[in-house]
């Protein structure tokens, strides 16, 4: 079996998705969508790709199986949804749903649930973190009972503004860019830090206390913006519904060469990953892992290449593809999206309250089937 796949969205993160989808074995017809008529002309070109569309709802009038949505972050919710509705499978980057008001956040996180259960179409989100070879090594550990019980853990992502993030906000808003539109809150875009401890502890995260930090005199977290936040940097320390603890830490201003990371800590053993490298540690003592022999099996031409993100674009493309083609819940299906999302969303209104305890809301466990 093969299916057939529109990317929407061919710009500086989309592009490396191309040749991924292109050379996948079960994929046999392969699409480019994007508003942008140069930049699709270009790609289309770069590629030898025939099938173009300049528009999502001219790309969702097709015959194509899946989408694959390479949007601006906060287009991603209403997107999906979209294409669900004119019955296409829909793999999304992340974050799964993104808005000003968390409320508002929350709500595109029920309709993208109840949009997945009334449609029957497949949903997955392409949360690199997944599918690191950390988090793969620690899955694989979990699986065999290593750990034993879950006790703690901590994750971050720490990405100073001065590593490209003025640049990458800048394409992202196009000539609608200015000064109002700068300063978006650090723990609305959590997967990168909760994902790995999700899925590898299989448990989610319940209540969250936050605080926030506020840089002296900041020109990029500021009142006067559509996001009216100052917290350039935030800490959230959570419930899990294992029993453990976790904390989050989203920084945007930090002397730090940059690191997506975390530990995580049991009664029988740990994982630790800092600047000095991988280590599985016991009470008797602690080892290397050398990560680049972890990983899973791949289809050969994507084998050759991974990609980016620590390898894990292709596992993320073959993942969308092998569940499309079985009919399948891919493992990060749009219950896993929200439970890596809502804890974020749910520690900044905690951080704006000066650490209040709340609860965050979950969309249960899936179906058997998709």
């Amino acid at each position: 079996m093969s299916i057939s796949v529109g990317i929407v969205g061919v710009g500086q993160f989309g592009w490396h998705f191309i040749r991924l989808f292109r050379d996948h074995p079960d994929v046999h017809r392969l699409a480019l969508c994007d508003l942008n008529a140069d930049r699709l002309a270009h790609a289309a070109r770069e590629f030898g790709i025939t099938e173009t569309y300049g528009s999502l709802e001219e790309i969702c009038r097709s015959d194509l199986d899946a989408i694959a949505l390479f949007t601006q972050h906060w287009l991603h919710a209403e997107q999906a949804i979209q294409a669900m509705e004119a019955g296409k499978h829909v793999y999304s980057a992340v974050p799964p749903a993104y808005a000003r008001e968390p409320e508002r956040t929350l709500e595109l996180c029920d309709r993208l649930v109840e949009t997945v259960r009334r449609t029957g179409q497949i949903y997955m989100l392409g949360e690199t973190t997944f599918f690191r070879p950390e988090t793969i090594y620690c899955r694989q550990k979990a699986q065999k009972g290593a750990f034993g019980r879950f006790v703690y853990a901590e994750g971050e992502y720490f990405h100073d503004l001065s590593h490209g993030l003025y640049e990458v906000l800048r394409n992202r808003w196009g000539e609608q860019f200015g000064r109002d539109k700068t300063g978006d809150p650090p723990m609305y875009y959590p997967t990168h830090s909760t994902s790995g401890i999700i899925s590898v502890m299989g448990a989610h995260m319940t209540e969250v206390s936050a605080q926030g930090y506020i840089y002296p005199d900041d020109d990029w977290y500021r009142t006067d913006t559509i996001w009216g936040n100052l917290f350039s940097n935030e800490v959230a320390l959570y419930r899990m519904s294992n029993g453990a603890t976790a904390r989050i830490a989203e920084f945007r201003r930090i002397g730090h060469i940059g690191r997506e990371g975390f530990r995580i800590y049991g009664t029988e053993a740990s994982f630790e990953n800092d600047v000095s490298g991988a280590k599985w540690v016991t009470k008797e003592g602690w080892e290397p892992i050398d990560l680049a022999q972890v990983g899973e099996p791949l289809p050969e031409p994507l084998a050759q290449d991974k990609g980016g993100h620590g390898g894990s674009h292709a596992y993320l493309v073959h993942e969308f593809v092998d569940a499309c083609n079985r009919g399948r819940l891919p493992r990060i299906h749009v219950w896993e999206a929200v439970r890596y999302l809502a804890p974020g969303v749910v520690a900044h209104q905690s951080a704006l309250r000066d650490g209040e305890l709340l609860k965050i809301p979950d969309w249960g466990d899936p179906p058997s089937t998709p």
